[in-house]
């Protein structure tokens, strides 16, 4: 059974007790546990052992109810990380490590929820759940994009009062564009552009390249993780039709050391959930750590360099880790309406117009040491975690390692029925343009062109039930 955390009525108790009693204390907090039937249809079982059937605002906040009590608390430990609020040390009110130069004070800021993150709605609004990767042409020695000399990275807007400015803002204007299916109906498309505003160190270096990212749920990272290279690889090597291809990025695992296949991030830009946490520390909250020990500070920044650090490095393992464990170990919401025939229509639909062929429904976990309980496990994530030229229209022009301009991560469809209940909308792609998967779906081009057309071409009742069918997962 999962287990739902309302972490501010335990938080409250176990201030007033000794940590081992917290346990039997959760007893008498209102948590419920998720009423799992006796034998669940195994097309239910999204995260296999590591399935919730919560369907609440919480619902990407699970966990399966471990059977030793220290791991109960490192997950509840590591959903205190998540939501830790970090300040610039040394001021009152949080962790000290933040900064100089940020884009939020804590995870949660960004992953509503653990959800996904959101696009301003009003005019002059400027982004705070998305950011802006920057880098001018080329790479550096590993292969990564190398970092515009004025900003680094991506555009923080978050600084320290006149000492450390913030680099700048960024704000969408958005234009609609109309879409016409076969059978006469209509939809408009939002097409997003970016303008930067307020640049405080200078402007940006000529040809710069810009990539809009937001943020993505945080639900079955270590299943993820599990999933060995070989079955990457298979999937990469595979036979596809209409012209689909599919390649795994190879980036550089900064442990190791060395290349490896990579499966995090909207361009799979990072080969393990730590090197993802860390590098998000690192330009999301300016936070040092183990993997990224230097600050997120330009050469041309001299107030950022200066600027006084809590620690070398800043995050500690007392938050990392159980952090670690929290993303590991999160459970994934069951599908729901199994047995509804519209919704089972929808499915074949989905296979047939090739759409099954990128997000792969099943795969399967190997050996997998830092949670026992993840291994051997059938999950239904529908991804394959490769790389697909998504076409022109969302190439953002700008290469990260072996992932071209045009080229995504297959994104895990996993809990996207339940997305608007957790984060209150349901905005999709890198960038979050589509407004619901009905737009998503008109986006896709490239390797994808077949099952756009496909859709475009499918009677209304058809797209419902294809719809119908995304919105049970």
């Amino acid at each position: 059974a999962a287990i739902q955390y309302r972490r501010a009525s335990w938080q409250c108790t176990a201030k007033k007790m000794k940590r081992p009693n917290l346990i039997a204390a959760l007893t008498l907090l209102p948590i419920s546990y998720a009423t799992i039937a006796a034998e669940p249809s195994p097309e239910a079982l999204s995260g296999g052992r590591f399935t919730t059937f919560v369907q609440d605002a919480n619902a990407y906040r699970q966990t399966i109810d471990f059977p030793d009590e220290k791991r109960r608390l490192h997950f509840i430990d590591g959903f205190d990380s998540l939501v830790q609020k970090w300040m610039m040390p040394f001021l009152p009110g949080g962790v000290w490590g933040r900064g100089p130069l940020s884009n939020a004070d804590a995870c949660q800021s960004c992953h509503l929820n653990s959800g996904r993150g959101a696009v301003p709605t009003k005019a002059d609004e400027p982004i705070r759940t998305l950011l802006l990767r920057v880098s001018v042409p080329g790479k550096d020695a590993t292969g990564a994009p190398k970092p515009e000399p004025r900003y680094g990275h991506q555009l923080n807007f978050m600084g320290f009062e006149t000492d450390v400015p913030g680099e700048g803002e960024v704000f969408i204007d958005w234009q609609e564009k109309p879409v016409t299916f076969a059978d006469g109906e209509s939809v408009s498309l939002r097409v997003p552009s970016y303008r930067v505003d307020q640049l405080r160190y200078g402007p940006l270096a000529p040809g710069v390249l810009v990539s809009p990212r937001m943020a993505q749920p945080l639900i079955g990272m270590g299943l993820l993780e599990a999933v060995p290279d070989s079955t990457l690889e298979g999937l990469e090597r595979a036979a596809k039709p209409h012209g689909i291809k599919g390649k795994a990025n190879r980036v550089w695992d900064l442990a190791e050391k060395r290349t490896a296949i990579g499966r995090f991030g909207l361009k799979a830009g990072h080969p393990t959930l730590a090197q993802q946490i860390m590098a998000a520390f690192s330009e999301d909250l300016g936070v040092t750590s183990e993997l990224f020990p230097n600050k997120n500070c330009a050469d041309a920044q001299h107030g950022c360099l200066a600027a006084s650090s809590a620690a070398h490095p800043e995050l500690p393992s007392n938050q990392f880790v159980p952090l670690l464990f929290y993303l590991r170990g999160g459970a994934v919401p069951a599908r729901r309406n199994i047995d509804d025939a519209e919704a089972k229509r929808g499915a074949q639909l989905f296979k047939a117009a090739a759409c099954a062929v990128c997000h792969v429904p099943e795969l399967n976990t190997g050996d997998y040491q830092p949670i026992p309980e993840i291994a051997q496990q059938v999950i239904r994530p529908y991804t394959d975690l490769l790389l697909h030229d998504m076409g022109e229209a969302l190439s953002d022009g700008r290469d990260d390692f072996a992932a071209e301009g045009s080229e995504w991560r297959t994104p895990p469809l996993w809990g996207l029925g339940l997305a608007k209940i957790v984060s209150g909308q349901t905005d999709l792609l890198h960038d979050g343009r589509a407004r619901n998967a009905g737009e998503a779906i008109l986006w896709h081009d490239g390797e994808a062109k077949f099952s756009r057309e496909a859709f475009l071409n499918m009677p209304k009742a058809d797209r419902q039930a294809l719809l119908k069918f995304l919105d049970s997962l």
